[in-house]
């Protein structure tokens, strides 16, 4: 393996969890009376986390005091309603296998609630993923390096043959802050286009691509 610590994005990357996320955001803005959202606006609003999800999914009239609460709300609802419709993209399992055999360190660092991401990891990847670190308070969100830090320390790794892995410019933005390369891959909820104009390098088109790219076979596409 070219890689031997491989951090993960969660949300588009190994998981489709749009809709899941699109429902949850339509739920607490039909309780209050708030225009709902498409599956195409919530797919560019989600990856800052829950509060950023749900600050640019309101009216822009409402303040930000409201925001956080209706943030809550938020955090609360999808946590308990997170596995309705969401699926891990095809392949993305066989490929933690893979790096599981060849005795790579996995993690997932994502800006979703740290709770949530504990779950879905222990639900849709049991055994597959070493440690999960999500937002919680007190702890900077991506792209900030702190999540990818306390990931590299839970891991017992360090930046040294170590890659991060997301589908968005936030991903590349948090690459970019912890001094790691970044693979992106186009599966996920941003576009290769946009991606190549966030400043992508290295892009994977498939779970294939991407495992040939984490053990050192295939080129930068």
């Amino acid at each position: 393996m070219a890689y031997k610590t491989i951090l993960f994005d969660l949300d588009g990357t190994l998981l489709d969890t749009l809709e899941d996320l699109a429902d949850a955001v339509n739920h607490i803005l039909e309780r209050h009376r708030c225009p709902q959202r498409t599956l195409d606006e919530v797919r560019l609003f989600v990856g800052n986390g829950l509060g950023m999800l749900m600050r640019r999914a309101l009216p822009a009239q409402y303040s930000q005091m409201v925001s956080d609460l209706l943030a809550e709300e938020l955090r609360t609802y999808y946590t308990a309603h997170s596995r309705i419709k969401t699926e891990a993209y095809p392949g993305m399992r066989e490929l933690l296998e893979e790096l599981h055999t060849a005795g790579a360190k996995v993690a997932v660092v994502s800006n979703k609630a740290d709770e949530a991401v504990e779950e879905l990891c222990r639900c849709y990847f049991p055994g597959l993923v070493d440690a999960a670190v999500g937002e919680t308070p007190g702890r900077r969100p991506k792209p900030a390096p702190d999540a990818v830090d306390l990931a590299l320390e839970r891991l017992g790794a360090n930046r040294d043959g170590a890659v991060y892995v997301g589908d968005s410019q936030v991903d590349l933005d948090t690459a970019r802050t912890a001094g790691l390369p970044c693979i992106a891959v186009t599966w996920g909820f941003r576009a290769r286009q946009d991606l190549m104009k966030a400043g992508a390098e290295t892009l994977a088109d498939t779970p294939a691509q991407l495992l040939e790219l984490l053990r050192g076979d295939g080129p930068a596409r």
